[in-house]
């Protein structure tokens, strides 16, 4: 538990994991020729969300995108592109906080944002094992709480953390960080109860998120999962990489039997 002398650092060390843009200036998905939908969604607890749901033709498998701790959907068409390219239909959705989403980020309530995007595919008659959820860096342990939770076809991992507490002590050796962050997305916890296919996508080179979380991940993960290393940076891999991202996720969504 926390000591009361230091909850104003603890709120102030919060605030700083999350980087949140309310402008949508990287475009729309129009900006790629695409057809979608604007949604408009409620979580659990009634905070309004934002999302996209860009659709497919047939029936392929439907992508849940959760996004990273900066910016908001709007500076992920360049992941949309790929991922609509290999044949899936895609919703990316902006947490509480973020775009066109009413609140204020925290961990709990990306939780129920997670939740609520995906209640709305299943209200939309999308069949649970045609869900794919991908979780982008800090998407990554709100991807596996919504997997350990919910029935879905697939978890994708990329660049994601074990745990926020374990990548504050890999920068931050000699503070004691449990005592300044309340916040925690131990993934890692989580994973364990993933029953779905699992691909992890990170690099050795990753500045931000060290790559032996990668392999932490995938060491406590059940089978089937696939680990692919990637080159780059952590924002700039799926570019250094490209043909390696490409490559992963495509025999991914096209090996498994996603049926209506």
């Amino acid at each position: 538990m926390r000591c009361s002398r230091f909850a104003p650092m603890a709120r102030l060390a919060d605030r700083l994991v999350y980087f949140p843009s309310r402008v949508l200036d990287g475009g729309t998905p129009a900006a790629l020729g695409l057809t979608y939908e604007d949604v408009e969604l409620a979580a659990s607890d009634g905070v309004r969300l934002h999302a996209w749901f860009v659709p497919a033709p047939r029936t392929p498998p439907v992508v849940l995108f959760l996004h990273g701790n900066a910016g908001n959907i709007s500076h992920r068409l360049d992941k949309l592109s790929v991922l609509h390219e290999i044949g899936a239909a895609v919703m990316l959705l902006d947490y509480r906080g973020y775009g066109r989403s009413d609140g204020t980020p925290g961990e709990e309530g990306t939780y129920h944002d997670a939740a609520a995007a995906y209640d709305w595919l299943r209200r939309r008659h999308v069949a649970a094992q045609r869900i794919v959820v991908y979780g982008e860096s800090l998407g990554g342990p709100i991807a596996t709480d919504l997997a350990s939770r919910r029935p879905v076809g697939g978890l994708i991992l990329e660049s994601a953390p074990s745990s926020i507490i374990g990548v504050a002590r890999h920068h931050y050796p000699f503070l004691p960080v449990t005592l300044f962050l309340s916040i925690r997305y131990d993934a890692a916890a989580k994973i364990g109860g993933v029953r779905s296919p699992l691909l992890i996508l990170h690099s050795p080179t990753d500045e931000i998120v060290p790559f032996s979380m990668a392999e932490e991940l995938y060491a406590a993960a059940n089978q089937p999962k696939r680990l692919v290393r990637l080159g780059g940076a952590h924002n700039d891999n799926f570019i250094v990489a490209a043909e390696a991202y490409r490559t992963a996720l495509s025999d991914f969504l096209q090996r498994r039997k996603f049926k209506p």
